[in-house]
């Protein structure tokens, strides 16, 4: 985990992890132009060290043997492939720069290869990955605030997501190798695991990764020891054994320097990460305030020493934040969500499904739990880890450094000397010889060595026979201990003991040997001939089972095969008697007909016409088959078309309901306005008899009107139009105006007109209507009643657009003339006048 840091920052002198350099020098040309693949000098996250190349080691070819390798695990070349791509990904996202905005302090990604190449290798837009480096999404109440980043903050960012990438990349390989390595069984009851680790480490310059190596190497020491010590001598002690106590360094006080809260190394380290404006300065003076009064402890201005068990270590603290700064923001998790690739889905996945896990078990917010830099996610794995050894028996190997420049050969006494000092072999040397690493309980020992007493030995509680045993075969007292519960002896003194029982043993097997040696082949020959009885009595019983079931089952297929043959026959003779008995029906039925149609022949006719139908009778039959065949079809496709066709009836009585409504309000409508024409007409008819009862006094009011308009082909004439509008005729005679007289028995007749064509015309839509509706009653014939419904309606809505539009025509008419009778009325009243 701490060395996810080695992917965005390395010392100087120091290569990244392998397969960066390898993929650059050996990836085929065809991956390098998909991948955008450059030479590793052109990469920001591998060139910052100046140590691309390992003396005698080619890279390309290390590539290719790790190809092999994958294919030999079982990873495909498609996740092969999607695993490189990653890779490539964190190298084109160190290449990604930023550039500050305006004077302020917040920055913006540069548009350079790097960003189109991170995006594409990444399955997302250009866009997403510039606004998720450079800018954070801040919930405030129900809205999202978006502010700009700083440059450090842009920097962490970009680092963080090159290391989740990476960090999960791994993981996925690991369980990738796991799955195709599996036996079986997950799980089996029990098991035997390696621990191995870096050893302690101190070099010139020791960072973050130094730091958490010999933090944990100091809680390991620390388990080490409680089991070569205190566990032992607490053991000694609980069992009531005379035991002189051996002293040893406890390192408790080094780890409470690194564990304590809140002021702890850990804890302040958090901290300081935790605050954006913090500076790796600004942390060491916070461990020199708060850690000083510690005796593990030495600070400096930029540096602190810690005293381990193996030795003091000066650690510099730059890079500290930076490198504890393992917090992916929310905004990378959903942009790596939102990605077209299935490997960032997975990783972001899985972190959040691993981020709801971890702070349900443990009670804190999911957010909380995504800040925990790398010391802390470091500790608790550490821990967990501690965990599991605690329920081991453990074995430890110590493995001594024989010298600091790494070549063979080569022994550094004082080297080797310090190392034993600080591991405390020498304690454990001294431990080991003067306790008692052989430990048994009473009845354990006496149940294993209770065949060395003598048979006629008085058996009493397992501790007295111990005893017994011990005292028999002269160990030393001091070379043993007896305790409450358990026997504890020195090293070597329990072979002694083995050895005797070995003997005894074998003494016991050779006496047994002679014994058995004459009655063995008497006793074969008894229990072989028992066994032969045994063999035939349950032999005779399968028999006799299998006979029996054999028998049943012959009986149960013979019962069976009769019901089906005696099912079959009388479904065989109902089949003949129903054929007979119809051919018989129809024989009469034929014979019968024939002898009804025909006519009284002489008495020789009537004979040859006897003989007739038998000879015709089968084809008859068969012919009379078949029409009645067809006649059931045809009258089931009758009885479905009449179905349908009821169905089209009551459709379209529904729709012709609708329409009558339809019709009867319109006929309303129409009626009030010929009411309203008529009324018109006679206004204006009464005003103009009016006048012309005063100009002609010698006419009557009631005679007729000279224009004879009630003919059709003048009511045609009124209906023309020219362009000025209606021209109407006028009529000069003795000085007397006819036109307007005209003019309204014209309005009149147009009128009359009207109203009859209404009548007829809905007379005529009634009936037809009714013609359609009888289809349902079958006293019509008719191919299609919807297409004579629809051709009804069309013919319908254009006679009403037609007569609308005279209707509306005659209405404007009569309102001139009543207009126009005014006004002459008027002029000629002003004429009169003047004249006078």
């Amino acid at each position: 985990m701490y060395k996810h840091s080695k992917v965005v920052q390395l010392a100087h002198g120091e290569r990244s992890y392998h397969i960066f350099y390898q993929l650059c020098a050996g990836a085929p040309s065809a991956l390098r132009d998909k991948l955008k693949l450059k030479g590793a000098s052109e990469y920001n996250f591998l060139n910052q060290s100046n140590s691309l190349v390992i003396h005698n080691v080619d890279d390309a070819k290390k590539f290719h043997m790790l190809v092999k390798a994958l294919n030999t695990a079982g990873i495909s070349e498609r996740d092969q492939e999607h695993a490189f791509q990653m890779v490539a990904a964190v190298l084109w996202l160190g290449n990604i720069t930023f550039q500050a905005i305006g004077n302020g302090n917040n920055v913006e990604v540069v548009q350079c290869e790097a960003v189109i190449n991170a995006a594409s290798l990444m399955g997302c837009s250009a866009n997403d990955l510039m606004l998720a480096l450079s800018t954070r999404k801040i919930q405030a109440g129900k809205d999202k605030v978006v502010k700009s980043l700083t440059m450090q903050q842009a920097i962490d960012i970009r680092d963080a997501m090159a290391k989740f990438i990476y960090a999960n990349l791994f993981d996925w390989i690991v369980d990738k190798i796991n799955r195709s390595l599996a036996m079986g069984k997950e799980k089996t009851g029990r098991s035997i695991n390696i621990l191995d680790i870096y050893g302690f480490e101190s070099f010139e310059k020791n960072s973050f990764e130094q730091f958490c190596i010999n933090y944990a190497n100091e809680r390991l020491q620390q388990h080490c020891y409680r089991h070569l010590f205190k566990l032992e001598q607490e053991e000694y002690e609980l069992d009531g054994i005379d035991w002189t106590k051996v002293d040893f360094q406890d390192n408790q006080e080094c780890l409470d320097l690194f564990e304590k809260k809140p002021i702890g190394i850990i804890s302040l380290l958090d901290e300081e990460s935790n605050f954006d404006k913090a500076t790796d300065l600004a942390f060491a003076n916070k461990l020199k305030q708060h850690l000083k009064a510690n005796p593990c402890y030495r600070g400096d201005r930029e540096e602190f020493g810690i005293r381990h068990y193996a030795g003091e270590v000066i650690y510099d603290t730059s890079g500290f934040l930076n490198k504890n700064r393992d917090t992916v923001h929310p905004d990378t998790i959903q942009l790596l969500s939102s990605s077209s690739e299935d490997l960032l889905k997975l990783f972001a996945s899985s972190f959040a499904n691993q981020s709801k896990k971890t702070a349900s078990s443990i009670h804190i917010e999911i957010s909380d739990f995504q800040k925990q830099t790398v010391a802390t996610k470091f500790k608790d794995v550490l821990f967990k880890l501690m965990q599991q050894l605690e329920s081991t028996a453990p074995h430890f190997i110590c493995c001594i450094k024989p010298n600091n420049k790494q070549v063979p050969g080569m022994y550094n006494n004082d080297l080797v000397f310090e190392q034993l000092r600080s591991y405390s072999l020498l304690e454990v040397v001294r431990i080991s010889r003067s306790g008692y690493p052989t430990r048994m309980t009473h009845q354990e020992f006496c149940l294993r060595y209770g065949v060395l007493l003598p048979e006629d030995h008085e058996r009493k509680d397992p501790l007295s026979m111990s005893v017994s045993i011990l005292r028999k075969f002269d160990i030393l007292p001091e070379m043993y201990r007896v305790g409450y519960t358990k026997l504890y002896f020195r090293v070597g003194q329990i072979v002694v003991l083995e050895e005797v029982r070995k003997q005894v043993l074998q003494g016991t097997l050779e006496v047994q040997k002679c014994y058995s040696g004459p009655h063995t082949p008497r006793h074969f020959h008894e229990l072989k001939g028992v066994v032969i009885i045994l063999q035939s009595f349950v032999r005779g019983e399968i028999a006799r089972r299998q006979y029996k079931d054999s028998l049943e089952s012959k009986q149960k297929d013979a019962n069976k095969e009769n019901d089906e043959l005696l099912v079959a026959v009388l479904q065989i003779q109902s089949a003949i008697r129903c054929w007979l008995a119809q051919r018989h029906l129809n024989q009469l039925q034929k014979s019968k007909k024939l002898i009804q149609d025909r006519p009284k022949p002489a008495k020789k006719t009537t004979e040859v016409k006897q003989d007739l139908p038998a000879e015709i009778l089968p084809s008859v039959v068969e012919d009379l088959e078949r029409r009645v065949l067809v006649a059931e079809a045809t009258l089931e496709e009758k009885e479905k078309e009449n179905a349908a066709l009821k169905e089209q009836v009551n459709q379209l009585e529904s729709r012709w309901s609708d329409y009558e409504v339809r019709m009867r309000s319109m006929e309303e409508m129409w009626q009030k306005q010929m009411a309203s024409l008529q009324a018109s007409l006679v206004s204006a008819k009464k005003s103009l008899g009016v006048d012309n009862s005063a100009g002609h006094p010698g006419k009557p009011e009631g005679s007729p009107s000279p224009c004879g308009y009630e003919s059709e082909d003048t009511t045609t004439t009124m209906g023309t139009r020219t362009p000025g509008g209606s021209t109407p005729i006028e009529y000069a005679s003795n000085g007397v105006d006819f036109g307007g007289i005209r003019e309204i028995n014209g309005g009149l007749c147009v009128v009359n007109y009207l109203s009859r064509e209404f009548e007829l015309r809905k007379q005529n839509f009634d009936d037809e209507a009714m013609a359609i509706s009888q289809l349902k009653s079958g006293q019509l014939q008719s191919t299609s009643p919807a297409e004579d419904f629809r051709r009804l309606r069309h013919k319908f809505d254009k006679w009403k657009k037609d007569y609308k539009a005279r209707l509306k025509e005659t209405k404007s008419k009569v309102h001139k003339l009543g207009y126009s009778e005014t006004e002459k009325t008027r002029r000629n009243w002003w004429g009169k006048k003047s004249k006078r």
